[in-house]
């Protein structure tokens, strides 16, 4: 049930997040949400694609470093304390969460959030049971 997302290596100068996402687009390749941390001399870009198997295959060819990972996609209230209530539950299964970002629907009142932890099945497997709707990568293809 996760969501693909590419991890992309890049270098942190001026440029090379265009050239990566003026790619992607040249190729009709959707990004749905986007993250980037950088260092001093490169940056993590994470992206959630459209199609991530199609992403990695054409910036691979660039000569780009891409690793894709598994990750946990939750569908969430836009309101205060949606993100908290998600939290506590992998908190109380004692389940390490690595990183999270979200990103907002274009058309309903509700937001979407993507968490690295160690173990994505028990991860999806108590945030369902406690009543949060999992998001597929069928669903991030459809968005």
């Amino acid at each position: 049930m996760a969501i693909k997302q590419l991890t992309i290596f890049v270098e942190n100068k001026q440029g090379t997040v265009v050239s990566v996402t003026e790619t992607l687009s040249k190729q009709n390749i959707n990004l749905r949400a986007m993250s980037i941390a950088e260092t001093q001399e490169f940056g993590i870009l994470r992206l959630i694609v459209n199609d991530a198997a199609t992403a990695a295959k054409i910036l691979a060819e660039e000569g780009h470093l891409i690793k894709i990972t598994d990750v946990v996609g939750i569908k969430i209230g836009d309101e205060p304390g949606s993100l908290s209530e998600a939290l506590k539950v992998l908190d109380e299964h004692n389940i390490n969460m690595e990183y999270l970002y979200a990103f907002m629907s274009r058309t309903e009142k509700h937001a979407y959030v993507v968490i690295r932890v160690e173990d994505n099945a028990l991860a999806e497997t108590k945030l369902s049971a406690a009543g949060f709707k999992l998001i597929t990568q069928e669903d991030v293809e459809k968005l």
